[in-house]
């Protein structure tokens, strides 16, 4: 199918690896152009020589005024913006809430959910001048369940679904559509970090907790990253052009969060 984005200017966060990684790819594979933005300059730095038609610059979402610069040099390397992707994000601390370092409840919600404003409310004015405008804001299945022991990222994500939602009635009049993406036990180094932490907290090994994971998902199976990519790009194509204001999960029918 032809996705009809060649030339669309994409902007992702968070992007030099992951779930942000692959969906810059398959945006380039389809004929976007892309500027992504992340905190790991050594991933940026080697991302130059796997990826150079991926145009990038490092940021930290959290940080108003670096986000700040950053989308200036995004403005000026594409020319405008016809999608903006929220995917930066950090998974916080796994601790009982009265044990909780404040500090880190912090930090969780000001990347993950502060750091969504400050890039969308600079974005804006650009998408308004689009002819194909989107958002799409990165949340999870901890956006629509509760997440025992991981209450900084559940709550954060939580609120990128009502930031959404919120978004999507704000700028529908101006033709920017606004999606939250809630992906469920996506595959890859991250999840791995965090059985291993839930793991530790609860005395039993990362298999174990891995395996009681799954066993709440009905498919029984972890998420590829590539099926995140391929409906981000959907969404940001003109086949997307009426789907807005929705928390679409893509999470094998994730039951409950363990």
């Amino acid at each position: 199918m032809d996705m009809g984005i060649s030339g669309l200017r994409v902007a992702i966060s968070g992007a030099a690896s992951g779930i942000g990684l692959e969906m810059a790819r398959a945006f380039v594979r389809e004929g976007a152009r892309v500027f992504i933005g992340d905190v790991d300059r050594n991933a940026l730095d080697a991302l130059k020589a796997t990826d150079p038609e991926i145009a990038s610059a490092p940021c930290d979402v959290a940080d108003r005024a670096a986000a700040s610069s950053w989308f200036d040099r995004c403005i000026d390397t594409l020319g405008g913006l016809d999608c903006l992707i929220n995917n930066a994000g950090i998974a916080g601390p796994t601790a009982n809430v009265e044990t909780l370092d404040p500090e880190e409840w912090d930090r969780t919600l000001a990347v993950n959910i502060s750091g969504q404003f400050n890039l969308t409310r600079l974005a804006v004015r650009h998408l308004r001048r689009s002819a194909n405008a989107s958002i799409l804001n990165m949340s999870s299945a901890a956006g629509r369940l509760g997440f025992a022991l991981r209450t900084p990222y559940a709550a954060s994500k939580w609120a990128v679904v009502g930031f959404t939602k919120s978004l999507a009635k704000e700028l529908g009049p101006d033709g920017v559509r606004a999606n939250a993406l809630l992906p469920g036990l996506v595959d890859g180094e991250r999840i791995r970090k965090v059985f291993a932490s839930k793991a530790a907290a609860r005395g039993i090994t990362a298999d174990e907790q891995e395996a009681a994971a799954l066993a709440l998902v009905s498919m029984r199976k972890l998420v590829p990253t590539s099926e995140l990519a391929d409906m981000a790009v959907y969404l940001a194509s003109p086949h997307g052009a009426s789907i807005s204001g929705q928390a679409i999960s893509i999470c094998g029918d994730l039951e409950a969060l363990q």
